[in-house]
């Protein structure tokens, strides 16, 4: 039974559906504050997981980062274990530097809650490996603060290393930016394929009662 360890800081508020979600792929789930020092022993994946980490004062997950687990996060992704961050779990993330670039607020400046499509662009890695690339998949975002910039070079990089995971389209896959996104990017992993960030909920897409489950095909490769 593969170890989850998902992370809750002050705002979290999606750790219990990410736990729920982990659960039902017969996971091991530990809900670990944030005031904790280390990581639970044998843990096979980090989720940090979405909501309002300290209100999002400052600039979501700029507080989060300095929160004592995020050193023995940063110790474990960086020695090469698998990593996840959803919505303001990707804003921490970009904070904490262990991914490239920064979530800033919606070109429209309005909160976005809804379902929403998006294109998987590379499935040579785990997190998407259960997909085709140019699959589409429809995942309920919710954030206002999910628009991704990085600059020009920073892009070159990421499209040479295909570290772009997810761009927001319409349901036949063309490109529709959702939130001002520099290149339509909805997910990014790290060059060595073992940190990812998306602004996508899979969490909340786990069950066809709930309008589809392909979120749980994504969490599913990071533990299957």
């Amino acid at each position: 039974m593969k170890k989850v360890a998902i992370l809750q800081f002050p705002g979290t508020n999606c750790d219990f559906d990410t736990k729920y979600a982990f659960e039902k792929l017969g996971c091991d789930t530990e809900i670990v504050w944030h005031k904790e020092s280390k990581i639970p022993y044998k843990t096979h994946l980090v989720v940090i997981a979405g909501g309002f980490s300290y209100g999002d004062y400052l600039r979501s997950g700029a507080i989060a980062k300095f929160s004592p687990i995020m050193k023995s996060v940063k110790d474990y992704a960086e020695s090469g274990g698998l990593t996840l961050g959803i919505c303001n779990g990707f804003q921490i993330l970009t904070e904490a530097r262990l991914l490239p670039g920064a979530l800033k607020r919606n070109e429209n400046l309005h909160f976005i809650s809804r379902f929403q499509t998006v294109r998987v662009e590379d499935s040579d890695n785990l997190f998407l490996k259960r997909f085709k690339k140019g699959d589409i998949l429809n995942i309920p975002i919710a954030h206002a603060d999910g628009n991704y910039y990085i600059d020009r070079n920073g892009l070159d990089e990421l499209e040479k290393n295909n570290q772009i995971l997810l761009r927001y389209s319409n349901r036949i896959g063309e490109i529709e930016n959702v939130n001002g996104s520099t290149s339509s990017i909805a997910g990014v992993c790290n060059r060595e394929k073992n940190i990812f960030g998306l602004m996508p909920h899979p969490e909340r897409a786990v069950e066809n009662i709930l309008g589809n489950s392909s979120g749980l095909d994504m969490l599913k490769g990071l533990i299957l």
